[in-house]
């Protein structure tokens, strides 16, 4: 649900959605599997199930979605330069449900 409707909304408001990253899993590692991508068709990717740890974490862009890496190789930007945002937020699926672990 949060995938579809984070880039529908962005999109539908002429922003864009960087798909050089994704979501990821939340375990003993930093950036675990499964990827959770915050692009693409609703009913697609990988199928949640109780117990699963992730997070979601949509970069939204005042243009495109290309990014480029800096010289420190550390920070992105959009390769159009334009304003962006990033947030992440951790879910837990319990009992069928999202379970928010962070506030946004």
């Amino acid at each position: 649900m949060f995938r579809r409707q984070s880039s529908k909304t962005a999109e539908k408001n002429g922003f864009s959605v960087v798909r050089a990253y994704t979501g990821h899993g939340v375990g003993r590692s930093l950036h675990e599997d499964p990827q959770v991508p915050n692009f693409g068709k609703g009913g697609t990717g990988i199928r949640l199930k109780d117990g699963m740890v992730f997070c979601i974490e949509p970069m939204i862009n005042a243009g495109t979605f290309e990014i480029d890496i800096l010289a420190d190789n550390w920070t992105v930007v959009t390769r159009d330069r334009k304003p962006s945002a990033h947030f992440e937020a951790a879910v837990a699926i319990v009992d069928g449900k999202a379970d928010i672990l962070t506030s946004i």
